[in-house]
């Protein structure tokens, strides 16, 4: 028998799985935060900085004490997490590296056909050897190490070294000992992963075992394709294979949609008694929040438009003209709901966080305790950036 779960339980359930719903201003220190990204399974590491790095705000929305040097130190001097790839270039636990060797022999299938033809050179073997034996011999580099190759003709722009060091990263054998900047410096993997888990292996099927198993209790409940996109690593048909096999461990169930629908046909897969925990999830602080772009709430946005009501894409890529919001707009919530959308930028010449916009969603009421909430977080986001002041255009309070 397939159980139908409230929407707003789903939700509250979500935002626990996602560590949302403890209190955002208990201490983690590096131990908290090593756990807090465990249970999350990684965090996406991304370039964009109008607030500030989209891994910082991700960490931060989830706890308010987060310090960027926590992070620095659980990657760059105890080793407990690794940089890699998952959807995007992410920061995960260091014990999962031996599951990413099955990942690293797809890449190296994939990305040698890709990425040698898209160079438009045939000496890409040629330039990983050089750049393998110079990393080796010569201990960590950055892409700039290697200014005095010409350019290639990529998309990118990226010289034949640039291409070859992020090719022997996606696939294994180098990885990021730190970050200079944003800038990457890489080494060789050995040096780099803890020997416990460089040298220990995992078999294909514990591996497939493992990325189903892992997916399904973050996400605490999920769709074929959502298990099989948490990480990226497998295909629906090795996860419909997996459902097959465990099914005795198992129940089925279906989630109210946000907009008070009819529950679709499709059904979720969760293990059995996530039903009870689903009724017993508590609510999440009431507080109003800010999320990044990035953050894993609504990375899946079929998944978070079904339980949360909200459509939401990245404009980055859109043309000006035809964008509906702003290049980097942020998503708001408050308790267990999206309630609006902010565009706004950390000004840092001007020492302030300029506040251009604010949507609240449709049926959302502005009243005065919304504002003195939204009022309450811009201050925390003002610290979080760094700047002195916050300030709002003209007009910056628009209609759903």
């Amino acid at each position: 028998m397939t159980q139908t779960i409230p929407n707003r339980q789903a939700r509250r359930f979500f935002m626990q799985r996602q560590g949302l719903a403890e209190p955002p201003a208990r201490r983690w220190g590096t131990a908290g935060l090593y756990d807090a990204i465990e249970r999350l399974g990684f965090v996406q590491v991304d370039s964009v900085n109008v607030l500030e790095r989209a891994h910082h705000h991700i960490l931060y929305a989830r706890n308010q004490t987060y310090r960027q040097g926590h992070l620095s130190r659980l990657v760059e001097k105890e080793r407990l997490l690794f940089e890699n790839w998952t959807h995007d270039a992410s920061v995960i636990p260091s014990a999962l590296f031996p599951y990413w060797r099955h990942r690293f022999a797809r890449e190296r299938v994939r990305l040698r056909t890709r990425w040698k033809d898209h160079f438009g050179h045939d000496s890409f073997d040629d330039d990983l050897d050089r750049v393998r034996d110079h990393v080796a011999r010569d201990g960590p580099v950055m892409a700039r190490d290697f200014e005095g190759d010409k350019p290639s003709t990529g998309w990118w722009d990226w010289h034949p070294s640039k291409a070859a060091l992020e090719y022997l990263w996606r696939t294994g054998e180098l990885a990021i000992a730190r970050r200079e900047g944003f800038q990457k410096v890489y080494d060789l993997a050995e040096r780099v992963i803890p020997a416990e888990h460089f040298s220990r292996a995992v078999s294909r099927e514990d591996y497939v075992d493992w990325a189903c198993r892992s997916a399904l209790e973050r996400l605490g409940m999920g769709t074929r394709g959502e298990i099989a996109a948490f990480w990226a690593l497998l295909s629906p048909e090795e996860v419909e294979t997996w459902l097959s096999d465990h099914r005795g461990e198992l129940e089925s169930l279906r989630v109210e949609p946000a907009d008070g629908a009819k529950p679709q046909a499709t059904f979720a897969f969760a293990f059995a008694g996530t039903a009870d925990a689903i009724a017993a999830a508590p609510p999440p602080p009431a507080r109003l929040r800010v999320l990044s772009p990035f953050d894993p709430l609504l990375r899946d946005r079929k998944r978070a438009e079904r339980l949360f009501g909200f459509f939401y894409r990245i404009e980055i890529f859109v043309p000006e003209a035809r964008r509906k919001y702003g290049y980097y707009v942020f998503p708001v919530m408050r308790g267990d709901a999206v309630i609006g959308r902010i565009d706004m930028k950390a000004d840092r010449e001007a020492d302030r966080l300029a506040v251009r916009a604010f949507w609240p969603e449709p049926r959302v009421r502005v009243s005065q305790a919304l504002l003195a909430q939204l009022d309450a977080e811009l201050d925390r986001m003002r610290r979080f950036a760094g700047v002195a002041t916050v300030s709002f255009e003209d007009g910056w309070l628009r209609e759903a």
